[in-house]
């Protein structure tokens, strides 16, 4: 089943100033992502300095991820974060289905379709 599930990789810079902001914020995207069932994994890396930061989201399948863009971490804590930082890179992996592609083009992102693999 590993062609229904969709990952998302975030590459961020966290501007000067912003870093306790940035991680409040991100705590609380994590702790609604928590509570969506379609969620399997919502992780947040940091550079030793804490001014690169990369989230790394897995969803079972494009509905999750559609339930993820209309819930209200995109809705209301999406747009808390954006002036903390700046996006650099943004891309998907998988079929979010076509809102959520709509929607992401927007931020920027960058779409890379199943072909194979392997997840244990």
């Amino acid at each position: 089943m590993l062609e229904k599930v969709v990952r998302l990789a975030v590459e961020i810079t966290v501007n000067e100033g912003q870093l306790e902001e940035f991680r409040n914020v991100a705590r609380a995207m994590t702790a609604e992502s928590n509570a969506e069932p379609g969620t399997l994994g919502y992780e947040w890396f940091f550079s030793v300095d804490g001014k690169q930061c990369r989230l790394l989201e897995t969803y079972a399948d494009g509905g999750a991820v559609q339930a993820h863009f209309t819930g209200p971490v995109v809705s209301e804590l999406v747009p808390r974060m954006v002036p903390l930082c700046r996006i650099d890179r943004f891309e998907i992996y998988g079929d979010p289905g076509p809102q959520v592609t709509q929607m992401a083009a927007g931020f920027g992102a960058k779409f890379f379709a199943y072909w194979a693999g392997l997840d244990r």
